[in-house]
């Protein structure tokens, strides 16, 4: 079992992660008050985790900074057992990575395409959170397609700026997550090719160079299908 699993076993059955309520208070000298803002939540339990997995003798190492990955669960081998923490309330509406730097970063390390992704879907009223369901993907099963773009991304003003998630855990979504890490690959590559800004500077050689990356590093070799063999796997016929 890898450790990511371990974690998020030990949540649902040593601690029972989810139902789970709890609060975020603040002391300024003899003032005291509950916080109601949610925009902190994220980092909040976060932090939470980072806490609590010490307490538990749980192995890893919090990134503290604004970069991959939010942990590190092998301290012994930083291209392994990379977590992500991504928290939201009603439907997702996180970034699952800014664009640009990620289509860069999987080629410098590919071992972020193996990334576990823990999703706390919470509420909060009255200053009180509730963890009401969570989960534990893949990068690729967290991603989809969309109807402007092979892969979901937020795009403003003409930029492709962020991918952006999926709504996994309904069946009732208009795209359903991709099967398989070689599936999403190819969506991000026919990205890659349609958005102008990057057609003519890393299109050309974009899946050359990772599957080399990959290779390297895995000893084994990717199989990217074109985007247009699988697109009917994920575009439903209107």
């Amino acid at each position: 079992m890898e450790a990511a699993e371990k974690l998020y076993k030990a949540l649902v059955e040593d601690f029972g992660f989810e139902g789970a309520t709890g609060s975020v208070r603040f002391n300024l000298k003899d003032f005291d008050i509950t916080v109601e803002q949610n925009n902190i939540v994220g980092n909040i339990l976060e932090e939470w985790l980072d806490k609590w997995m010490i307490s538990k003798g749980i192995s890893h190492i919090h990134n503290e900074k604004q970069a991959s990955p939010d942990f590190w669960l092998n301290p012994d081998d930083l291209t392994s057992d990379w977590l992500e923490i991504k928290s939201f309330t009603g439907s997702p509406n996180f970034d699952v990575a800014a664009f640009r730097s990620f289509i860069n970063l999987v080629i410098e390390k590919p071992w972020k395409l193996h990334s576990k992704h823990l999703l706390i879907k919470y509420k909060m009223e009255n200053g009180i959170v509730t963890v009401e369901q969570f989960w534990l993907k893949n990068l690729w099963e967290i991603c989809s397609t969309s109807s402007a773009w092979p892969v979901k991304v937020q795009y403003k003003n003409k930029v492709i700026v962020n991918i952006r998630p999926s709504v996994w855990y309904s069946d009732r979504a208009e795209f359903s997550p991709f099967d398989s890490l070689e599936d999403f690959l190819a969506a991000i590559e026919e990205t890659i090719y349609q958005y102008p800004d990057t057609r003519t500077t890393i299109a050309l050689h974009w899946k050359e160079k990772l599957k080399k990356s990959y290779e390297n590093h895995y000893g084994r070799e990717l199989n990217i299908p074109r985007w247009y063999d699988i697109k009917d796997k994920y575009v439903k016929e209107r």
